[in-house]
């Protein structure tokens, strides 16, 4: 696991900490169904994707918005780690939503020889616009993603306000994705998970750079807003129970990483039903024959 050290050289309270900025926080509905963005009827439509929208809108817009790409520079050369494991070179690349260049920055024209960055159309599909034999590798935030932040602000919450409601976005479970990629269309399906830490001067810092990165809540059922009570419990409840031996305090973030290929004749096939001549039974036997061969040897 990788720790990052954000550094700060000042400290202070923000009144726009846990404060969504000027028309970012309003929402049109409270339902957390809605027929907005869904690819089917019965799609369940767990974000707001306007709201998602204007959070990255107003990052980009900000005096540096540089300094808060720390994360995204990392999981970026990551991914393109993934790009060089694959033995094969490609003529084309399209470069999804990754802000800034990201991964280009750390590929070469060996590897991938014309580069493109666009945001696909929003019912557009990623499988649709890939050839056959061609790969899909990509990263998103999951799992335990700010589980400190999450349980400081739960615990503060329902001790000061009788209850809570989710201020983070739901993640998805690394068991899910190998499902929804396979329902997408895509084959010979690869997942792995790793984490990364990033330790910050204290819990209000953390929610800044989330949101200078773009990454506040946009569920459909989040709470507008938190009282300034609630805020300050949740930084005392945060740096009492994850506090480093320097006085900083942990955020962690799991990234889950993705590889899929849209299907191609070539492409290796699982063998048919039955057509195995080893039994599982017999796998049990390899080191005896194994010793068995060198002392014949």
């Amino acid at each position: 696991m990788l720790q990052l050290t954000r550094l700060r050289l000042w400290w202070r309270l923000s009144p726009a900490v846990g404060v969504p900025a000027k028309n970012l926080g309003l929402r049109k509905v409270a339902s957390g169904v809605s027929s907005r963005g869904s690819t089917s009827p019965r799609a369940l439509n767990i974000f707001d994707r306007d709201l998602k929208r204007k959070q990255k809108n107003w990052a980009a817009r900000q005096p540096e918005p540089m300094k808060f790409d720390y994360l995204k520079e990392e999981v970026g050369s990551r991914i393109a780690d993934r790009v060089y494991d694959i033995t094969r070179d490609f003529p084309l690349a399209l470069d999804v939503g990754c802000g800034r260049g990201y991964i280009a920055q750390h590929l070469n024209k060996e590897t991938v020889g014309k580069f493109f960055q666009t945001d696909i159309a929003e019912h557009a599909l990623i499988h649709y616009v890939l050839k056959p034999d061609g790969v899909f590798i990509g990263a998103m935030f999951g799992g335990d993603t700010l589980y400190e932040l999450r349980c400081s602000l739960q615990l503060a919450e329902t001790e000061r306000e009788g209850g809570f409601s989710p201020h983070v976005s739901p993640f998805t479970a690394v068991s899910d994705l190998g499902h929804l990629l396979g329902r997408a269309g895509f084959t010979t399906l690869t997942v792995d998970t790793d984490e990364i830490q990033v330790n910050y001067p204290g819990m209000f810092e953390l929610m800044e750079d989330l949101q200078g990165m773009g990454e506040s809540n946009c569920a459909w059922n989040r709470k507008a807003l938190l009282h300034r009570d609630t805020m300050l419990a949740a930084a005392a409840v945060y740096g009492e129970m994850y506090r480093n031996e320097d006085g900083s305090v942990p955020a962690t973030y799991q990234i889950y990483y993705m590889i899929g290929w849209k299907y191609h004749d070539s492409q290796a096939r699982p063998a048919e039903r039955g057509s195995a001549t080893v039994s599982f039974g017999e796998l049990g036997k390899i080191n005896d024959l194994m010793s068995q061969g060198k002392k014949s040897q």
